[in-house]
Formats: structure tokens, C-alpha cells, sequence
């Protein structure tokens, strides 16, 4: 009788605690965006004032600006935020409406911003200056429903930040599909991302993801727009 009155009261305090972890509301916009090879260096310069406005607003927690490698002019914004209201309010600010305006007359590509919360996100440290950043699309196909998608992306999220030269892995999923997700690593260098592509954990996932993958492996190298 007492062993059994000591579980219960392990399994009330679980579920006390877990009644009290505050519940992760964080609202990620991840967009991208082409544009004219000549006006490279204008979008750098528009795209930093948009940052630093940005951090002005209630709410901010964090913008990655990032560019393709071997693909000049092909940007991907990162932005964090607090939680939905918190990017709604910054979405009505002015310092928006401007960046859109500077960005319509050289882009080549709509602005295709995207929204997504949190599957499985740790807080990172700052990359090098070599760093490389890694934007990964994942699309579960319908098939895929006897997938458990999400736990597969979390356990490959635990395994890789254990990994020499980790600096970001975070898991995103979209806010509307449920089976659409991205992945946001940085690495402390080409050799470390490397290692982990050969990783025994990052093998067996891709051979999981494959037959359920709504389209092919998607993974794109960026560096940091400093």
C-alpha cells in the first residue's frame, strides 16, 4: 500500500511539473527571396536595416540573414519571435511596409515567407565566422502517417547537438501542415557538417525519411549575411 501511495505521488508531481512548464509559443517566419545579381549588395544593406528595426519591436528574440552558397542573391530571413502576437504586431509596423518597398523593384522571386513553431529547438551558441548554416525542407507524404515524422526529427535533433562542431539544430514545423517541416543547423565548419552527413544516426534517418519523403531531399547550404 505504501509503495503504491509513493507512485502516485511521483506521478502527481510528474504531471504537476509538466502543468507548469510555461508551453513553447515562439513564432518562427523562415522566408526567401531572389534577387537581381546587381543589386546584391543593396538587398545586404536593406536586409540589415530590417534587422536592426526589427529588434526594436516588443516581442523580438532573434533574425538569422543568410545567403546561398554558390548562389549570390538568393537570401533565406530567418526571424524569431515571442510568440503569434507578438509577430502580428510587428508585421504592422512601419519599418515593414519600407523594407517590402525597397525589396519589390529588385527582387526576381516573390517574398515567400513561411510560419512555423517549435518541434524541437535548443538555445545555441554564436557560430565562427566559418560557420555553416544548412536550411533542410522535409515533406511527409501521406503514406508516411505510420511515420511517427516528429519524433524521428526530434531524436535526430538530441543525437546531432551532441556532435563536435554543433552550433544549431532546431526543428520547425509548419503552423498549418502538420506534415511539412524545416531544419535549421549551424556548424562550426564544412569538416564538422561533413561528419555529421557520415554520422551513423544522420544514415539511419535518411534511410527512414526516403520512402515516406513527399519530394526529394531538400538541404541548402547558406553563410551568415554579417
Amino acid at each position: 500500500m505504501k509503495s503504491g501511495l509513493v507512485c502516485l505521488a511521483g506521478l502527481l508531481a510528474i504531471t504537476q511539473a509538466r502543468a507548469q512548464t510555461p508551453a513553447d509559443t515562439a513564432l518562427y517566419a523562415v522566408s526567401y527571396v531572389d534577387v537581381m545579381p546587381s543589386a546584391r549588395g543593396s538587398m545586404v544593406t536593406t536586409l540589415k536595416q530590417y534587422r536592426d528595426a526589427s529588434r526594436k519591436d516588443d516581442g523580438y528574440v532573434g533574425m538569422n540573414l543568410l545567403e546561398q552558397v554558390g548562389w549570390p542573391g538568393h537570401f533565406a530571413v530567418i526571424e524569431t519571435w515571442r510568440d503569434q502576437k507578438a509577430f502580428d504586431g510587428h508585421a504592422m509596423a512601419a519599418h515593414v511596409k519600407q523594407f517590402q518597398d525597397r525589396v519589390q523593384p529588385i527582387r526576381v522571386s516573390g517574398y515567400d515567407q513561411r510560419p512555423y513553431k517549435t518541434l524541437s529547438a535548443a538555445s545555441a551558441a554564436t557560430g565562427n565566422a566559418q560557420a555553416v548554416h544548412v536550411v533542410a525542407h522535409v515533406d511527409i507524404a501521406g503514406q508516411g502517417a505510420q511515420v511517427d515524422a516528429p519524433g524521428m526529427l526530434r531524436k535526430l535533433a538530441e543525437a546531432s547537438r551532441k556532435e563536435p562542431g554543433n552550433v544549431r539544430f532546431d526543428v520547425l514545423q509548419h503552423v498549418m501542415r502538420a506534415n511539412h517541416f524545416t531544419v535549421v543547423e549551424t556548424w562550426q565548419s564544412q569538416s564538422a557538417l561533413d561528419a555529421h552527413a557520415a554520422a551513423a544516426h544522420t544514415k539511419q534517418y535518411r534511410d527512414v525519411l526516403q520512402p515516406v519523403s513527399g519530394s526529394p531531399l531538400d538541404e541548402r547550404l547558406y553563410k551568415a549575411v554579417e
